[in-house]
This record gives C-alpha cells, sequence and structure tokens, in this order.
C-alpha cells in the first residue's frame, strides 16, 4: 500500500522551500557585496542598499562594481538551472545541460563571431552588446541543440550516451571553429575576450548588460511555468504524452526554440558557464519532486543562490586574482556528473 502525501502538505513544503532559498540567495547576495579584495561591514552593505549611506568609496563599490556582478550572477544561475530543468524533461534524461548538451558552446561560438567580425561596430558598440551578441549567440545555441538534437535520435533511438556523446562532438567542432576565427583574425585582444566566453565568468557587469538578460530570464520561465502541465505530460514518456492529446513534436520545438534563447542570451552576458543547469535541478527535484508549477520556481531560487555564492568563492579563494567562475562549476560540476553516469543505467528516463 503506497502511501501518498496530502496536497496540503505538498504546498506547505514547497513554501518553505522557496522561503528556504530566498534567505539563502538573500544572505548570498550580501556576502557577495560584502566580501571581496576590499572588504565592507554588513552592516554598512545594508545601509548602503537602502540608501542610508552618504557618498563614500563603499558605496561606489557596492552600487556601481558589486551589485551588477552578484544580480548578473543571480540572474544567469536562475536561467540556467530553468533551462536545464526543462532540457531533462524534454529528452526525458537527467544528464541532459545547456553545456555538456553543446548549446553553450553554440551560444560562445556566435558570440565570438560577433565579436571578431565587429558587427555594430559602425554604429556603437553598445549595439553589439545589447543587439547582436545576445542575437548571434541565441542563433548559435539554437543551431547547436538541433544538430545535437538530430545526431542523438539517428536510428530511432536516443538515450542518455548518445546525447552525451553528440553534445560533446559538437561542442569540439563548434570549439574548433571558434579557435579558427580567432586565429585567421590575428588580433590578440580577440583572444583574450574569447578566453572570457570559453571558461565563463561576471567580471564585465555592468547596470547596461543587466537588462535584457533579466527580462528574457522573466518572459522565459513566465511561459514555462504556463507549460508545466506539457512539461509533466513528458514525463510519462512520448506515446503516453501524445494518448493524453500532446503535440509532443511541434511542443518539443517551441521549447527547445525558447530553451535556446533563454541560454544564448545568458551566455552572451557571461561566457559558457558549466554545470550549473545540472547540478540544481536533481536537488530541486529531491526538495520538491518532479511536477514542473512547483520544480521551476524552487531551481530559479537554487541557481541564482549557487552561482552567486560560486562567484563569490572565485572572487575571494585566490585573492586578488579573479578565477573564472566557470573554472569552479566545472570542477564542483565534473565529480557529480561522473557519479551520475555509474549510478544511472544506460538510457534510464528522468
Amino acid at each position: 500500500m503506497t502511501c501518498r502525501t496530502p496536497p496540503g502538505h505538498r504546498r506547505l513544503r514547497h513554501a518553505l522551500v522557496l522561503a528556504s532559498l530566498a534567505a539563502v540567495l538573500a544572505c548570498a547576495v550580501v556576502a557577495g557585496l560584502a566580501l571581496g579584495s576590499v572588504r565592507i561591514p554588513p552592516g554598512e552593505v545594508l545601509t548602503i542598499l537602502t540608501g542610508g549611506a552618504q557618498p563614500s568609496p563603499f558605496r561606489t563599490i557596492v552600487l556601481d562594481v558589486r551589485l551588477p556582478r552578484v544580480l548578473l550572477g543571480a540572474v544567469v544561475g536562475a536561467g540556467l538551472a530553468v533551462v536545464g530543468t526543462v532540457l531533462q524533461a524534454l529528452v526525458r534524461n537527467r544528464l541532459a545541460d545547456p553545456f555538456l548538451l553543446g548549446i553553450s558552446s553554440g551560444a560562445s561560438a556566435g558570440a565570438v563571431l560577433v565579436l571578431v567580425l565587429g558587427v555594430g561596430g559602425g554604429i556603437g558598440a553598445g549595439i553589439t552588446t545589447t543587439v547582436a551578441m545576445p542575437a548571434a549567440a541565441f542563433a548559435g545555441s539554437l543551431a547547436a541543440m538541433t544538430l545535437v538534437y538530430t545526431l542523438a535520435r539517428r536510428g530511432g533511438t536516443m538515450t542518455g550516451g548518445r546525447l552525451v556523446l553528440a553534445g560533446v562532438t559538437v561542442s569540439y567542432i563548434l570549439s574548433a571553429l571558434t579557435t579558427l576565427v580567432l586565429v585567421i583574425s590575428a588580433r590578440p585582444e580577440h583572444f583574450q575576450e574569447a578566453l572570457f566566453w570559453s571558461l565563463g565568468g561576471l567580471g564585465s557587469a555592468r547596470w547596461g548588460t543587466l537588462a535584457v538578460p533579466a527580462v528574457v530570464l522573466a518572459a522565459g520561465t513566465a511561459v514555462l511555468m504556463a507549460l508545466a502541465r506539457p512539461l509533466d505530460l513528458l514525463l510519462v514518456g512520448e506515446e503516453g504524452a501524445t494518448v493524453l492529446g500532446l503535440d509532443t513534436a511541434r511542443f518539443r520545438a517551441a521549447v527547445f526554440v525558447l530553451a535556446s534563447l533563454v541560454t544564448g542570451v545568458m551566455v552572451a552576458a557571461s561566457g559558457a558557464i558549466g554545470f550549473v543547469g545540472l547540478l540544481v535541478p536533481h536537488a530541486a527535484r529531491m526538495a520538491v519532486g518532479a511536477a514542473h508549477r512547483p520544480l521551476l520556481p524552487v531551481a530559479a531560487l537554487g541557481g541564482a543562490a549557487v552561482l552567486v555564492v560560486a562567484d563569490l568563492a572565485a572572487r575571494t579563494v585566490a585573492a586578488p586574482q579573479d578565477i573564472p567562475v566557470g573554472v569552479l562549476t566545472a570542477l564542483t560540476g565534473g565529480p557529480f556528473f561522473l557519479w551520475l553516469m555509474r549510478r544511472r543505467p544506460e538510457g534510464a528516463p528522468v
């Protein structure tokens, strides 16, 4: 006999998890604003945030340098976690992740192409940053996702191994293409900037780079929340979802486009940061289950907190050296991925 949790208990648990994650995120934000090469007392940080502080170097550091970086980290972390959650449902495999499936590499390749070709340079540097870069990153991520999915589906059966192999293969190809473009351009500054796209980092965060990712995250998450029921239907399998009235092919295509858009914009703002979209959805499912309506907000808050903490570590662990945050997430996510590969049988669904 199976004992099922009453709906009221599930709602209470969901609310407690959300409140706990919100508290963790708030503490992480304050820590991210207080700690660094210059340490600022947390009380002073709160005073500055509430507008009670007089103009001072601390105020400039908090509001103009650290706050945009911390907020961008929260936005990018939430976006990657939400996309990872959705991709795992779409392909019914918990190994799916924007980084592992080559989507981040595609977005990076698109962004680097715009950087090297100088699109928008004649109109103004801001055009490249706010329009051309996210557009190129989106196009690259969508092309990579389409190619990976097509390769993994060859033969009619898509398993976890085939999916990861296709993603790694596409990532290598896109990395080689990016390197070739950089070599042909023969400009040293392009290599330095391209390193940012390949390793990921939030050091270039400014208030002007925050608006587009924040809007895309809010809109994309709202749309995915409205699609929570169809995403749940995919968990029962393609045949079962079709019987229940879902046009799986059309639905997958539409959500793949949306996931590529969100990923492309996040990568355009922060570079390719891996494993956030793999780690956080697993932890979120353990907390609230697999239903997407409660799962997506938990994943978003969890991803935001994880990346803010990871970026704080990247700024302080080897201070004054600023380590690319993608290096730390890879060091953490790599062992977890290997454990997950050993734990789950080949082709195991979500």
